[in-house]
């Protein structure tokens, strides 16, 4: 199982930026497709980006299609979350997680992965 650690939270003002990383170790990372979500307080985890394994195709959530832009570098066994025009509404922990398998339409679910990071916290202050 691959290992996967983020990096790259905190607090920023709203209509700020901020870049997250999430780096994979344990098993060959170019073989996972890769994904980021995020959970607020008393809210389900929710989708927010995918990426093939060859980075070839990513998909977003409506919620930060446009602001949110998603990335990786097979050759570092990274993958990356920027985070453009942050809201107070994208305040959440946000994590890194692993796919061995998804369908041709993408990962959407978090019961779909298999490996995940222990969260990095983002606060989005008004």
């Amino acid at each position: 199982q691959v290992q996967l650690v983020e990096s790259g939270g905190g607090l920023v003002q709203a209509g700020g930026s901020l870049r997250l990383s999430c780096a994979a170790s344990g098993r060959t990372f170019v073989n996972y497709h890769m994904g980021w979500f995020r959970q607020a307080p008393g809210k389900e985890r929710q989708f927010v980006a995918g990426i093939t394994w060859s980075g070839g195709s990513t998909y977003y959530a409506d919620s930060v299609k446009g602001r949110f832009t998603i990335s990786r570098d097979n050759a570092s066994d990274m993958v990356y979350l920027r985070l453009n025009s942050l809201e107070p509404e994208d305040t959440a922990v946000y994590y890194c997680a692993a796919a061995y398998y998804c369908p041709g339409y993408g990962c959407y679910d978090p019961h779909q992965y298999g490996a995940w990071g222990q969260g990095t916290q983002v606060t989005v202050s008004s």
